[in-house]
């Protein structure tokens, strides 16, 4: 009984916040209960506080501080331009990119051919652990689908070479 009526009095006083009054009443067998209605002559009103909270006072926001001109932006970037690169900066920049390019493309090419070898023209030699055969068709199958990555890879690196002024 103790757990119901400690249970049930948060929810009567957030129900205060709907209705108006609230009554405890008790029976004969000594049952506390409470209600927003008056049963009987057994009932008794609750003078309960105002469960009203008021809003805690408004803060003024702190007065700004204006702001300091930090070191003056350069004409070019002030007029909405990008800095310029002077040619020769741009060509060797494009002559390392060009040769980390070729590596890629290099190390790229190796790898393929290693694929390609292994992969057999589709018959790939069985490795001693691979005594299911559905696992050596995995293996068969991912080489498979690895030589189509890496030729796209060797491709795209190609583009890019062919894009570098």
């Amino acid at each position: 009984m103790k757990i119901r009526t400690i249970v049930s009095l948060p929810l009567l006083l957030v129900s205060t916040l709907v209705q108006g009054q609230i009554y405890r009443c008790v029976d004969a067998a000594g049952h506390k209960e409470y209600t927003d209605r008056k049963k009987g002559s057994h009932c008794v009103a609750l003078d309960l506080p105002d469960p009203v909270i008021a809003a805690p006072a408004r803060r003024e926001a702190p007065a700004a501080r204006p702001r300091q001109p930090s070191a003056a932006p350069t004409p070019a970037v002030a007029a909405g331009a990008f800095p310029r690169v002077d040619s020769a900066e741009q060509k060797a920049r494009d002559a390392d990119r060009r040769q980390i390019l070729t590596d890629e493309l290099n190390a790229e090419m190796q790898k393929l051919g290693e694929l390609r070898r292994e992969f057999n023209n589709g018959e790939p030699e069985r490795r001693g652990d691979e005594r299911n055969y559905a696992k050596y068709q995995e293996r068969v199958a991912n080489l498979k689908t690895a030589i189509a990555r890496s030729e796209q890879n060797v491709e795209a690196l190609k583009r890019e070479i062919a894009n570098i002024r």
